[in-house]
Formats: C-alpha cells, structure tokens, sequence
C-alpha cells in the first residue's frame, strides 16, 4: 500500500505542471517524451529471455492502452481544462476498476463497490467551479476514456503479473512503456502531424519534462502498478481517488488556479480526503 501512497504524493504535482508549465507545447509530443524517457530508465533492467514473444507482446499491447491511449486523451483535455478539473474529472477511475476487475472474475463484492463508491463521493465534494462551456464536455470525455484506459491496465497487468510471481517488475516494465511510446508517437505523427520532441521547448519546460519522464511517469508508473499486484481490488480503486484532492489542492493553491473561495475550497478538500480516507479502510478490511 506504501508504494501507492508515494506515488500519489508525487501525481499531486503533475497536473498542476502539464497544465501551467508545459503551456503551448503539444500534449502527444508532452506524452511521447513522458513515456520514452520512461523506457530509457528501465531498459536496463529488461530482461529479454526471461518472457517469451506471446507474453513480450501482452505487455506491449498493456502498456499501450494504460500508458498510450491514457495519455492520449489525458494530456489532450488540458487543451479544454485547467489542470484542477482534469484532475476533478478522473474520480470515475474507481467504478471502472471495480467493474472491470467483477466482471473478469464474474463476482461482485459489496465491499469493493462500497469502497469504490466511497472514493468517487469524497473526490466529487469537491466541486468545480466555472465549468459551464462546451470544451468541459469535450475534455470530460476524453479523461473518462483516459480513466477507462488507466482502469483496464491496472488490472490487466495485475492478472499477468501475479500469474507470474516468479518474474521481478523491473525485468518486464519496460515492455509497457515501450507499448505506450509506440502508441504515443503514431498518435503524434497520424492527429498533430509533428515529431515526437517538442524542439519548442525553452530550458524549464524540459526540466519539467525530464521530471515528468523520469519521476512521475518511470517511477511513478513502476510503483503503482508493482503496489497493484500487492494489494486488493477495493484499496487499488480508491487510491486511484486518493490523489485527487492533493491535485486539485496543488493546482489551487500551489500553482494559484484558486479564484476566491479558498476557505470553501479547503472545506470541500478537507471532506473529500475524510470519504476518500473511509475507503481506504474499506478496502483494508477486506483484504484481512
């Protein structure tokens, strides 16, 4: 659970940067630079004849969905949203997690889904405001497609990877992001005709790149899906909902998104954490 709480502390800064710092630069070549970053980290680590083709090619078509088309749609909605609300709007992860996850094991748990639903009321507390338009529709519907991606690699890689307890994380993750740079990079080329590197960029806006490649994608991915192998259902799904108030607090008040209110919202962060806190011990108690 540790390596799910960390990764969080470190994602509750991340939307705030893509939204305020990484202004002007394309979103796919922002998300081809996370990823491949991320697959030159764990190249090292790979170990080739530890996997064979059938299994190379599962964690590349995973990591293109987790990694790729979340990405995709994610950091395309910052076109539409400031960073607080792309954060708002990812409080659907949960239910698509739990339904997913039943619906594979064609079993529901009311625990689960008790946890899950816990952890979208305590991020939906927190209400967004000047939202009226119609890009909020449009950037809501990528982030739920974003959402459902994240949601379905999450679990996908979970299966695969405890069905293989003998195979270290860092000796098959970089097949993942090997899968999600592939799909960032056509998608780069095919909807925004440029190349994968932003040559745009000016020195701060690739400091934030670095970090984002590096930190929150490398190792923030790696530790989130190694914590998802090693937790429950019910506790991955509300974590899931965890870094939403620390997002949204950090794009508010840290990158000074907050326009008046800020007693309101603090009182709704504050509510949102207490829900979202009530999950995580839901899901506690049903994994003992």
């Amino acid at each position: 659970m540790h390596y799910l709480a960390i990764t969080s502390l470190i994602w509750a800064f991340s939307f705030g940067l893509i939204g305020n710092a990484l202004k002007g630069i394309d979103p796919l070549q922002v998300a081809d630079v996370r990823l491949m970053l991320a697959l030159l980290v764990f190249l090292p680590f790979l170990k080739w004849q530890q996997t064979d083709r059938q299994e190379k090619w599962q964690l590349i078509a995973i990591g293109a969905i987790q990694y790729g088309v979340m990405y995709t749609c994610l950091l395309s909605s910052f076109r539409y949203l400031p960073s607080h609300l792309v954060a708002l709007f990812t409080v659907l992860t949960p239910l698509y997690i739990v339904i997913i996850d039943s619906l594979r094991k064609r079993y529901f748990s009311i625990d689960y889904i008790l946890a899950a639903a816990l952890s979208v009321a305590g991020a939906a507390v927190i209400k967004a405001q000047n939202t009226e338009g119609a890009d909020i529709w449009l950037g809501f519907a990528l982030i739920q497609i974003a959402n459902l991606a994240f949601a379905f690699g999450q679990v996908a890689y979970r299966d695969w990877k405890q069905a293989r307890p003998e195979l270290a994380h860092s000796a098959v993750f970089a097949w993942l992001y090997l899968g999600g740079a592939l799909f960032t990079a056509f998608a780069a080329a095919l909807i925004s005709g440029k190349g994968p590197i932003p040559l745009e960029a000016n020195a701060q806006q690739w400091a934030v790149l670095l970090y984002l490649g590096l930190v929150a994608s490398g190792l923030g991915f790696f530790m989130w899906n190694k914590g998802a192998t090693l937790t429950t259902t019910g506790i991955l799904a509300a974590f899931n909902n965890a870094v939403v108030p620390l997002a949204m607090f950090a794009s508010l008040f840290i990158f000074a998104e907050a326009k008046g209110g800020t007693v309101e919202e603090l009182t709704r962060l504050g509510l949102g954490a207490v829900l979202i806190g009530f999950a995580l011990l839901l899901g506690r108690r049903r994994a003992s």
